[in-house]
């Protein structure tokens, strides 16, 4: 993997929710690579202190804006002049999206789409990754992982923003891109990505975590759902691998993608729940039975088509991912070490374990 770090040094980055979870740790490993890095976020963000932790605004060129502000988007990139961008910006909550349909669709939409309007005007963009979710598929009530040509759906406002927002994407690539334009254009499907850092409401690790912490029974609300966990660097190291590939062959590369876990690893949320409680040292959990909110009951990726064609492939397991996540919460809250120096040697952790250097 020695040909991704000397691609990235110097290259110019944008990454749109850069303040988010999963963009602070993008940013973090994008700096160690040497790539020139800039970012939007947004003021609401919950997230943002694991980026102003890592003191990343002293690092990128960041501008706080609405993503919907297609105005300033296109000033901002047209000042930046960036290669290559990584499309994070979201309303990423399941349960948000029901609190707030309207501006889940408006922000992960139209949002998504101010990107690709503004990519198709300036030439010195040479890939965009677009990143959307593993519950863009269509539920078919098989524990049978999806592949990229499955139907598309979602019946709760946030899969649906999605699932949209890849149909837009795929006309946009089709009607202006391909063939036309010498640019990269993919979007890049994850979901249930864990890590140190994030501080959402209602996810599965940051509410375990801090009910952890104060000592309070952790209540799951679907015990027995079955996700694709994987830790946060894992499709971060396929939005990595493929801006690069469609930067160089965009003609090959510009499509869909999946990046889940090692097939089979299915494993519920109840089981996750107890390895931490087990790596944390305490803890007690609750199983809810009835749950109001509809969320999808089995969802896994096959993702052959990114290992075959990407030369990409998980480094952990699930039971590794939750280990090294929950490590990150009890080295900087129970041992108050820097999160700067636990994040950075995380990357480097798994750098190493996928020889980087």
């Amino acid at each position: 993997m020695e040909n991704i770090k000397k691609f990235y040094k110097n290259k110019k980055v944008l990454v749109t929710g850069a303040t988010g979870f999963k963009g602070a740790w993008l940013c973090s490993w994008l700096l160690k690579l040497g790539a020139k890095v800039s970012g939007t976020g947004y003021s609401p963000n919950q997230n943002k202190n694991l980026f102003y932790q890592l003191d990343l605004k002293n690092k990128i060129n960041l501008k706080i804006f609405d993503i919907r502000k297609y105005n300033q988007l296109e000033k901002f990139i047209l000042k930046s002049k960036p290669e290559i961008i990584f499309h994070l910006a979201a309303q990423p909550l399941i349960l948000n999206s029901y609190k707030e349909p309207y501006n889940t669709f408006t922000i992960n939409y139209c949002g998504s789409m101010n990107v690709m309007e503004i990519t198709r005007k300036f030439r010195f963009i040479k890939s965009v990754v677009f990143i959307t979710t593993d519950k863009v598929y269509e539920s078919n009530g098989k524990p049978k992982g999806f592949k990229e040509t499955d139907l598309l759906g979602g019946i709760d406002p946030y899969s649906a923003s999605k699932s949209s927002t890849e149909l837009m994407i795929r006309a946009y690539r089709e009607s202006f891109f391909r063939g036309k334009i010498k640019c990269g254009i993919s979007s890049a499907r994850a979901g249930n990505v864990i890590g140190g850092g994030d501080w959402s409401q209602n996810r599965l690790i940051p509410d375990s975590i801090r009910s952890s912490i104060q000592n309070k029974t952790i209540v799951l609300r679907n015990p027995n759902f079955n996700r694709p966990w994987q830790f946060v660097l894992e499709p971060i190291k396929g939005y990595l691998i493929l801006a690069k590939k469609q930067y160089e062959k965009p003609a090959n590369y510009s499509t869909a993608w999946n990046f889940g876990n090692r097939a089979g690893a299915v494993t519920t949320v109840s089981q996750i729940v107890k390895y931490i409680i087990d790596y944390w040292g305490s803890g007690k959990l609750k199983e809810l039975t009835k749950n109001k909110i509809y969320e999808q009951e089995n969802l896994q990726l096959d993702s052959s088509k990114a290992i075959k064609l990407l030369k990409w492939s998980p480094t952990y397991n699930i039971k590794e991912s939750v280990k090294i996540t929950t490590e990150w919460y009890f080295k900087v809250l129970k041992l108050k070490q820097n999160p700067k120096d636990v994040t950075s040697n995380q990357i480097e952790d798994y750098m190493n374990e996928n020889k980087w250097y």
